[in-house]
C-alpha cells in the first residue's frame, strides 16, 4: 500500500484509489505535499484542506483542457478532464455528507467525467434504468469483437464508491477486450442514487437488482442467459444477496468479501478495523437513511449472508486481500464455505506475490482485476486471448 500519509489510513486509501483511477504521480505530489500537517488534524479541518488542494488541481487541469479545446486538440483535453473528474471524485468522497458545496462538487465531477468520455471517444455510455418512480444511473460498456448478443457483468458499488470510480479502475475495459459487456450501476445508497435521487441503501439488494435485469433483458445486445453481477467492498454483500434471490443472474463475483457487515459495525464501535471514510458514523446513517445510531444499528442487523449464500446455484468467485484491514479474511472463507450449492465456487486470496492485498485490492487492482475478468470470461465462454 502506497502511504503518502503514514498515520492516516483514510487519506492513503483515497490517494491509492486516485492512482488506480489514473492519477499522475507529479500531480499527486503537488496536491499532497501541502497536506502533511493537515493529515493529523481533526476530520472537519483536515478534509477541507484536502478538498482545497485537490479541487485546485482539477481547476488547473480544466484551464489547460480548455486551451487544448480551443486548438482542436480534443483527445488531450479529454485526458485532462478525465483526471480533473477523478480528483474531484477523490476529494468529494471525503467530505461530510452535509458539508457546504459537496453536492455542487459532485455535480461538477459528473459533468467533467461525461465530457472526458465524449472528447476521448471512450467506450462508455450513460444510461438510466427506471426504479421506484425514479431511476438508477449506470454506465454501459460494450463488449468488443462480438457479433450478436454478448454476455454482461453488472457491477455495483461498495459503501462509498461510485460508478465513475469503478469505470476508471479498469474492470469494464478489461472485460470488453474479453468479449464481455459491463453495466456499472449507482445502486441505492451510492452515487447519483443517493445524492440526486434520495434513494437509500437496503439490505434486500434483489429489490433493485431485478429491475436492472429487467432493463437488460429488453436490449438486443445482451445475451439474457449470460448476465452476471460483481460487487466491490460492501458490494461483496449486495452481490451475493442479489444472486441468491434473482434467478436470472448466471454468476457472481465478490471483489472483497463482506459476509457479515453487522459484525463489522459492532467491531468498529469497539475501535477495531480501519474506517473507509471520515465522519464514518454520520456517513453510514446517511447511506442507509437512518436518523440516529440506534436506528442504523438496527438496520445493520439485516446485513449478513447467513442463510442466503446457500441458495446460490450458479458459479461464484470470492476474492479477498490477504492484508485487508477493513474486513477480516475470515468472512471471505465464510462466504466460500456456505456456497455449497454453487457448481463452480472459488476462493482467491490475493497475496504479496500478485499484489492487491489490501481491501478490495485498492493498493494494486490490475492483477486482481485481470484475474476476475479472466474468470468471468471463462465462465461465460468468452475469450481470454
Amino acid at each position: 500500500m502506497f502511504k503518502y500519509f503514514p498515520t492516516n489510513y483514510v487519506w492513503n486509501l483515497s490517494v491509492d484509489l486516485a492512482i488506480e483511477m489514473g492519477a499522475r504521480i507529479g500531480e499527486i505530489e503537488e496536491m499532497c505535499a501541502p497536506l502533511k500537517d493537515a493529515a493529523n488534524q481533526p476530520d472537519k479541518e483536515g478534509v477541507q484542506a484536502f478538498r482545497d488542494t485537490w479541487a485546485k488541481m482539477a481547476d488547473k487541469l480544466c484551464v489547460l483542457a480548455e486551451e487544448d479545446e480551443s486548438k482542436g486538440r480534443l483527445f488531450s483535453a479529454g485526458e485532462k478532464y478525465k483526471r480533473a473528474a477523478s480528483y474531484l471524485i477523490t476529494c468529494e468522497r471525503l467530505q461530510a455528507h452535509n458539508s457546504e458545496g459537496r453536492l455542487d462538487l459532485y455535480k461538477r465531477e459528473l459533468a467533467l467525467f461525461q465530457k472526458s468520455i465524449e472528447l476521448g471517444q471512450e467506450n462508455c455510455q450513460r444510461v438510466e434504468i427506471p426504479y421506484e418512480g425514479k431511476h438508477l444511473s449506470a454506465l454501459y460498456v460494450k463488449a468488443e469483437g462480438v457479433d450478436g448478443p454478448a454476455p454482461i457483468l453488472i457491477q455495483v458499488n461498495g459503501l462509498d464508491s461510485t460508478k465513475e470510480m469503478k469505470f476508471r479502475v479498469g474492470l469494464p475495459e478489461w472485460l470488453a477486450k474479453r468479449g464481455v459487456s459491463s453495466l456499472i450501476v449507482d445502486q441505492p445508497g451510492t452515487g447519483e442514487a443517493l445524492r440526486l435521487q434520495g434513494l437509500h441503501a437496503r439490505f434486500d439488494s434483489e429489490h433493485w437488482a431485478s429491475p436492472v435485469v429487467d432493463w437488460l433483458e429488453a436490449h438486443d445486445e445482451v445475451d439474457n442467459s449470460r448476465i452476471g453481477m460483481e460487487g466491490v467492498s460492501l458490494g461483496g454483500y449486495f452481490c451475493p444477496r442479489a444472486v441468491a434471490n434473482e434467478p436470472r443472474l448466471a454468476l457472481g463475483v465478490c471483489w472483497g468479501a463482506n459476509h457479515d457487515w453487522r459484525d463489522v459495525q459492532k467491531r468498529r464501535l469497539e475501535k477495531e478495523g480501519d474506517f473507509p471514510v471520515p465522519h464514518y458514523w454520520a456517513h453510514v446513517q446517511w447511506v442507509w437513511g437512518a436518523d440516529n445510531m440506534e436506528e442504523f444499528m438496527a438496520l445493520a442487523e439485516n446485513v449478513h449472508l447467513d442463510g442466503q449464500v446457500e441458495k446460490i446455484n450458479v458459479p461464484f468467485l470470492v476474492t479477498h486481500g490477504s492484508k485487508d484491514s477493513q474486513i477480516p479474511l475470515k468472512w471471505a472463507q465464510r462466504t466460500y464455505d456456505q456456497l455449497v450449492n454453487s457448481p463452480k465456487r472459488e476462493l482467491k486470496v490475493f497475496t504479496e506475490r500478485e499484489g492487491g492485498v489490501q481491501h478490495s485490492s485498492f493498493d494494486n487492482s490490475i492483477n486482481a482485476g485481470h484475474y476476475i475478468a479472466d474468470w468471468v470470461a471463462e465462465t461465460f465462454n468468452a475469450r481470454t486471448a
